[in-house]
């Protein structure tokens, strides 16, 4: 499945963040972390990794699995393409992970 965001959400929330580019980095380096392991990988505390995460959700970047009281994340794409075109504007793809 092919989801296309909207240009200001995208380059905001995520460009426009060095915490959220942290936690994709590491995400997508990583695999699966809790947010503990996300706040130790990325440097950040826990209530700012926590926030970062919870918009990336909103936009369709991560998912989150629970075990109880543990949440793990991970990404949910597969990979995304951002094309800019003097004149043309904005153009970003992201190609989600099948889910089953």
């Amino acid at each position: 499945m092919v989801v296309q965001l909207s240009e200001n959400d995208f380059l905001e929330d995520v460009f426009g963040s060095k915490g959220r580019i942290r936690v994709l980095r590491a995400l997508v380096e990583e695999g699966e972390m809790n947010i503990s392991q996300l706040a130790r990988r990325t440097g950040m505390n826990h209530t700012a990794v926590d926030r970062h995460c919870e918009r990336l959700r909103e936009l369709g970047l991560i998912r989150e699995k629970r075990y109880g009281k543990i949440r793990i994340l991970e990404v949910d794409f597969h990979e995304f393409e951002v094309h800019l075109k003097k004149g043309y504007g904005l153009n970003m793809l992201v190609d989600k992970v099948n889910r089953r």
